[in-house]
């Protein structure tokens, strides 16, 4: 992977977090930079490290696959790809949010861990493929970082508007590593 690639993909694995941490900054009274900073490092943290398990999950069974691994990394990013316009493509629930809720280390970081299941799978399809995952995960991560602590401070003004574009774009982000990705391996 090229560094560009790996930087688009840092940043699509942060969109779904960026997504959510609009929704914790709208639900926050007037959230400070040190709250929003705090919510961005639990999030990059736990980003960077699920596509490290999945990477090792991965090679744990890459020499059985070997022939196959670029198109297994292609197919996982176009169906998480899929998966997340889809999600940005629902309607959003009129279940009514509690405004009371708690931004407390266990929610933050259950939150930050349903967000970065893509980045685990992520993980696993690029154990296929001759990838610096140490890098990758940095890149995952500080993009997670920054975007969480960017989407909670314009969380008040920009609500779930943007949430939902953002996810949809995350997805298109994936699809095309993915293509990219299948492009590399088969020009060769």
């Amino acid at each position: 992977m090229n560094p560009i690639s790996i930087l688009l993909l840092g940043f699509a694995m942060s969109t779904d977090a960026f997504a959510a941490a609009i929704g914790k900054g709208a639900a926050m009274t007037r959230p400070r930079l040190s709250q929003a900073l705090r919510v961005g490092l639990i999030f990059g943290v736990i980003e960077a490290i699920t596509p490290v398990v999945g990477w090792l999950l991965g090679k744990g069974a890459s020499r059985y696959i070997e022939a196959w691994d670029h198109w297994i990394a292609f197919g996982l990013l176009l169906v998480l790809g899929l998966h997340m316009i889809w999600n940005g493509l629902k309607p959003e629930s009129d279940e009514p949010v509690d405004e009371a809720k708690k931004h407390g280390f266990v929610a933050l970081a259950l939150t930050g861990l349903s967000t970065s299941i893509d980045a685990l799978a992520v993980g696993v399809g690029l154990a296929f493929v001759d990838t610096p995952i140490v890098v990758v995960s940095a890149v995952i991560g500080l993009c997670t970082f920054s975007m969480v602590t960017l989407g909670v401070m314009l969380g008040r003004a920009l609500g779930a508007m943007v949430g939902k574009r953002a996810e949809m774009i995350g997805g298109v982000i994936l699809i095309g590593v993915g293509a990219a990705i299948l492009y590399e391996h088969l020009s060769v």
